[in-house]
């Protein structure tokens, strides 16, 4: 090499041990640089592995997302007689209609008897969220319960005429639609929403969350539940859960009253094992329950969103489990047929009033009992009924458990 002038140029001295290289300060020590070189790779790293679980967490929030069914005939009938329908409550508070559904199609299904093409509501709650979601109330409808439900759209087209009837023929004859709108007549509460569940969705989602605990005071051999278990605390999973909430000839006194209090305590058990920080905290717990849940259920088009779906439930964990109540509408046998029910009056109509307002339900265990105003065990004080009499001035109580109890308690 030759200078500028075209003198030889001297040849550049060997770096000593310590000096600065091309590209390094003059100087800078050779550590600092290693370390910036570990710090890129790193962070490289670092972005590759984020990425990486925000395209799982993409993937994962698709596939819950498609696993919902969504129940657009419900929507169209239902508008069709918007003119008819409980006006909307101006607060925050929600009503949501829980069905169980009966249904012997589908795989996983037809091993509880033979499939007719029809299917009936095995079992029916609404859920009252309140105002600012401080209480939850879920109120049973006995399907034995003799109402008035309305002319209906059939699957074949064809209408059927308004009758009365025992409340569960409401699905059969016209689905989701014709039991909404049959609860609507029979309680004056608007349905802002809806979740059908089949026998199938139930058992999974029992068995996502590693089973509920629940206490027999004798064994049970129910072989149309296809239920058999010892006495004492055990816990039940998907197929023994089903035939423990459906059973009725073999627990209690085998009427429908009681299977439907043994359904209250479970879903309390459920709510409780759902909100528990072992199941919301742990992602290897959460996601079967996501999956085994939006899989399990079809719903209106307001709730038919993972994210919305998300919302209810993180609504619903702001709840504390002694205000997640659980209670059947008064009623007693039907006069004219003990085999079926009747609304217990002015009690059912005080507890439709209490959820139209937004007012809070007082609920009690079976065993207490409030002179003048409490239900008691079929929602009366044992008094004739008295259309001229006074409302009474303090808070009606009504006969139930809340989700604390448990189903051991």
């Amino acid at each position: 090499m030759t200078d500028r002038a075209g003198t030889p140029a001297e040849p550049d001295p060997p770096a000593a041990e310590g000096t600065a290289t091309e590209g390094t300060a003059p100087g800078a020590p050779e550590e600092p640089r290693r370390r910036r070189h570990w710090l890129r790779w790193t962070a490289l790293g670092v972005s590759l592995v984020v990425l990486a679980a925000a395209g799982a967490g993409w993937w994962f929030y698709r596939k819950l997302d498609g696993n919902i069914t969504t129940d657009t005939t419900a929507a169209a009938e239902l508008r069709r007689y918007e003119k008819e329908r409980p006006p909307a409550v101006a607060s925050a508070a929600r009503n949501i209609l829980l069905i169980g559904s009966d249904t012997r199609s589908g795989e996983g299904n037809r091993k509880y008897g033979r499939d007719k093409g029809t299917q009936r509501s095995d079992t029916t709650i609404l859920l009252h969220l309140s105002a600012g979601k401080k209480s939850a109330t879920a109120v049973s409808l006995p399907r034995d319960l003799m109402v008035t439900i309305p002319s209906c759209l059939r699957t074949d087209g064809t209408r059927t005429r308004e009758q009365f009837a025992q409340f569960n023929w409401a699905f059969e004859f016209g689905g989701t639609a014709c039991t909404i709108r049959t609860v609507e007549k029979l309680t004056g509460i608007r349905v802002d929403h809806h979740m059908v569940i089949d026998f199938r969705g139930f058992k999974k989602m029992v068995d996502a969350v590693d089973g509920v605990e629940v206490c027999l005071k004798e064994p049970v051999n129910d072989p149309a539940a296809k239920l058999k278990l010892p006495a004492g605390r055990q816990t039940l999973h998907g197929e023994q859960a089903l035939g423990f909430v459906r059973a009725r000839k073999s627990l209690g006194n085998g009427s429908d009253t009681e299977r439907m209090d043994r359904q209250q305590q479970f879903l309390g058990a459920l709510v409780s094992k759902v909100q528990s920080d072992g199941v919301l905290l742990n992602p290897t717990k959460l996601y079967p329950v996501l999956d085994a849940a939006t899989k399990a259920i079809t719903t209106d088009q307001g709730l038919d969103s993972l994210r919305a779906l998300y919302d209810l439930a993180r609504s619903m964990r702001a709840i504390p489990t002694e205000k997640v109540q659980f209670l059947t509408v008064p009623r007693r046998p039907y006069t004219y047929n003990a085999n079926r029910d009747e609304l217990v009056q002015p009690a059912a109509s005080q507890l439709f009033k209490q959820l139209r307002e937004d007012r809070a339900v007082v609920v009690t265990p079976g065993d207490e009992k409030k002179d003048g105003t409490g239900t008691g065990g079929n929602g009366t004080d044992g008094k004739p009924d008295d259309a001229d009499a006074p409302a009474p001035s303090v808070t009606p109580t009504f006969t139930g458990r809340s989700a604390a109890e448990g189903v051991c308690s």
